[in-house]
């Protein structure tokens, strides 16, 4: 198991399950669930979307990185869903391992990730575009392996049999 005040950072491309996967993992584990892009949400009183479309991406990812610096510094256990892009941050990277905090990267194929956001009701505007989001996804690529632990997503699995599974290989929780 983790130290008193260690969190577990999940990352990995939008569209991936970072955010159920972290509910069922918290619950697994018995710790707080965060949802970086939902702190931020209500912290603004609008959408990531609106937030990228009216101030842009830079303005954004400053934002992300305020809020996820107080996550950082609250005490106890917690599983945190790190937005698409922000452990793409090399401060927000620095910052989470300096910490002392463990990071995951759910690791999936990028048709994977589409079909995902596609059928989402959320509005992803860096993803309009399925060659722009692609060409996204492999630009990542070389930042989300930088975590920690990385788990393969496979197909025909659900964010619960995920969850239980890291739950299980990672943390040693049955």
């Amino acid at each position: 198991m983790l130290e008193k005040d260690q969190k577990i950072f999940l990352t990995g491309f939008m569209g991936v399950g970072k955010s159920t996967v972290t509910r069922h993992l918290a619950n697994f584990l018995r710790y707080d669930r965060v949802d970086l892009d939902a702190l931020v949400e209500k912290q603004e009183g609008r959408s990531v979307a609106e937030i990228i479309k009216s101030d842009g991406v830079d303005s954004f990812r400053a934002i992300e990185s305020s809020v996820l610096g107080r996550v950082v510094a609250q005490p106890g256990q917690a599983v945190v869903a790190l937005g698409g892009g922000a452990w793409t941050i090399e401060g927000n990277r620095r910052l989470i391992k300096d910490a002392g905090h463990v990071t995951v990267w759910l690791e999936s194929t990028f048709e994977h990730c589409w079909i995902n956001i596609r059928a989402s009701r959320r509005e992803r505007p860096l993803a309009k575009d399925k060659d722009v989001a692609r060409s996204l996804f492999e630009e990542r690529q070389k930042f989300y392996c930088l975590a920690d632990l990385h788990f393969r997503m496979r197909p025909g699995l659900t964010s619960y049999h995920v969850a239980r599974q890291i739950a299980e290989e990672v943390f040693g929780v049955e």
